[in-house]
């Protein structure tokens, strides 16, 4: 069971990357003049980001004791900043060397889903089969 500092920090994630994606969405929305590819990186970036904000915030919450929830969640946040945070990063400077990021960001994004798998695998889930 997470101590109650641990719960802290987990829960600061999981509000921050919620947090930081409205105000990132808003901002690509109304503030910046992107052109349409750099418009179309940033949305590829926010929906990755919201989608595995909530998957950190599952894997917290579903599986507090399972062997593989601080895989999970370290490898949701790494993927999270890497492959999202690169997106962003191309889109408002398209800088190449910003694109080495993504795929490494992608493979934690996919070993956070494995991780979160095995450490639900083990546990009776609160729903019945039909």
């Amino acid at each position: 069971m997470p101590d109650a500092r641990q719960s802290r920090s987990i829960a600061a994630v999981i509000g921050l990357g919620g947090a930081s994606a409205v105000l990132l969405g808003a901002a690509g929305a109304h503030l910046l003049a992107l052109d349409a590819g750099a418009a179309e990186l940033w949305r590829l970036a926010l929906g990755f980001q919201f989608w595995h904000v909530l998957a950190f915030a599952l894997a917290a919450l579903a599986a507090p004791n399972g062997p593989g929830r601080l895989t999970a969640l370290w490898a949701f946040a790494i993927g999270i900043v890497c492959f999202c945070g690169s997106l962003y990063g191309l889109a408002l400077a398209a800088q190449p060397w910003l694109g080495v990021l993504t795929p490494f960001g992608g493979v934690a994004l996919v070993v956070g889903w494995l991780a979160l798998a095995a450490s639900l695998a083990g546990r009776r889930l609160p729903y019945r089969t039909p």
